[in-house]
């Protein structure tokens, strides 16, 4: 059997597998592919995720003995493991092989991590049992030098800006916006890897521009400065927390203990905008005079819908849906229109020919559903959590079971 390419493989699904009758790799693949199509809706349809690199070649050992077929099959997957989980599932549905009776197990589903992680770790041990004695009192330095280089290639310039930042930018969901180079390489060595610097009073577009997409802590000096610069991000840009270093302080000078303290300790930016009396800049109107809806819903339009009784209404709706791989799609009273499987949703809400207000089910958010869902001029859309988002549409509002209080 081929090796498994782990470049970008987060879990490999480990299966057995026994025919009635003799079949070859092949014939197991092809019914691989053949019984999970449409099983799970197109999201987790195997053909489309091995197009788009998600899953990897699936592997196949089997072996014929007194006219019966047994073996193993590999999966590599690169999905989330609740994902990795549900495609697991749904292999062991497999009940036949051409014209032979078949079943499948899953035995296990190893993180790869995990393992490289072991080796690591084992091949750390052996590198300390052989090259101990070499060691000088001058490696806690060696180890230092080290360590700057692997933060200064770590830094990237992001952006039309070219700004300095973290590796982990496009990655994460929330951001960090602090004010310089140097606090960028201070929070990489702390191992914080998704701040970027405005380098300068000056808000650039880019982080604008993620501000719309992100959730945005800024994260500036003690100083006055650093007020100057908040004041800024607080008009520009959709800043959702603020943390500042202690008065007088600027964030490179800063400790590991002070960082986190600073960063546990961040408060909400209404909060802020209202104690330094801070109104949002005027945005220019699109061109037709249309108003356009921002992307986050404001202070007041939540804290509406707290009073209308529209999240506990969602959350007793959710608490109905858990486990049972089910949707609801409700209109604008909260009453339900529909009631559906989850793998049938993006196809139910897409020939809707209601108005569809809100959309709750028992499953990921992913970005076809909020694109079928934005079009359909869905409010709110609940589920279970947010999957891989490239893009989030400005006239809808996410919300997850943690959003609900549900754990």
């Amino acid at each position: 059997m081929g090796k498994i390419d782990l470049g970008t493989t987060k879990y490999v699904i480990h299966a057995r597998i026994e025919t009635n009758g003799v079949v070859e790799k092949p014939d197991v693949v092809g019914a691989i592919f053949g019984q999970t199509e449409g099983l799970l809706g197109n999201d987790l349809d195997l053909r489309e995720l091995q197009k788009t690199g998600r899953i990897g070649r699936i592997e196949v050992e089997i072996e014929t003995r007194g006219g019966r077929s047994r073996g193993t099959v590999k999966v590599p997957s690169s999905l989330d493991k609740i994902e990795t989980a549900i495609l697991a599932a749904a292999l062991e549905t497999i009940d036949r092989v051409g014209p032979c009776e078949a079943k499948l197990v899953v035995d296990s589903i190893e993180d790869v991590r995990v393992s490289k992680r072991r080796q690591v770790i084992e091949r750390a041990k052996e590198i300390l049992t052989t090259m101990v004695e070499e060691i000088t009192p001058d490696s806690v330095e060696i180890t230092e030098e080290v360590k700057e280089a692997i933060r200064l290639r770590e830094i990237q310039e992001y952006g039309p800006d070219r700004l300095p930042a973290g590796p982990n930018i496009d990655d994460s969901d929330a951001i960090i916006v602090v004010e310089g180079r140097a606090d960028v390489l201070l929070l990489l060595k702390y191992g914080i890897k998704n701040a970027i610097a405005v380098e300068g009073t000056s808000v650039p577009k880019t982080i604008i521009d993620l501000s719309r997409k992100k959730t945005v802590t800024a994260f500036v000096d003690g100083d006055r400065g650093g007020e100057l610069i908040l004041r800024e991000l607080l008009q520009v840009a959709e800043v959702d927390f603020v943390a500042r270093a202690p008065d007088g302080k600027e964030v490179e000078d800063l400790t590991k203990k002070e960082i986190f303290k600073a960063l546990r300790n961040k408060v909400p930016a209404e909060q802020v905008m209202d104690y330094l009396s801070i109104k949002k800049k005027e945005e220019p109107k699109p061109f037709g005079g249309k108003k356009t809806r921002s992307r986050k819903p404001s202070r007041e339009v939540e804290k509406q819908a707290e009073k209308n009784g529209k999240l506990e209404t969602f959350r007793k709706f959710f608490t109905d849906l858990s486990g049972t791989l089910k949707a609801y799609l409700l209109d604008q009273d909260s009453n339900i229109i529909k009631e559906v499987a989850v793998r049938d949703l993006a196809m139910a809400l897409k020939n809707s020919k209601d108005v569809v207000s809100v959309v709750i089910f028992d499953g990921v958010i992913t970005q076809r559903l909020v694109e079928i869902a934005a079009e359909k001029e869905v409010e709110y859309l609940v589920g279970a959590k947010v999957g891989n988002l490239t893009k989030k549409p400005a006239n809808i509002r996410l919300l997850t079971a943690n959003d609900l209080g549900i754990s």
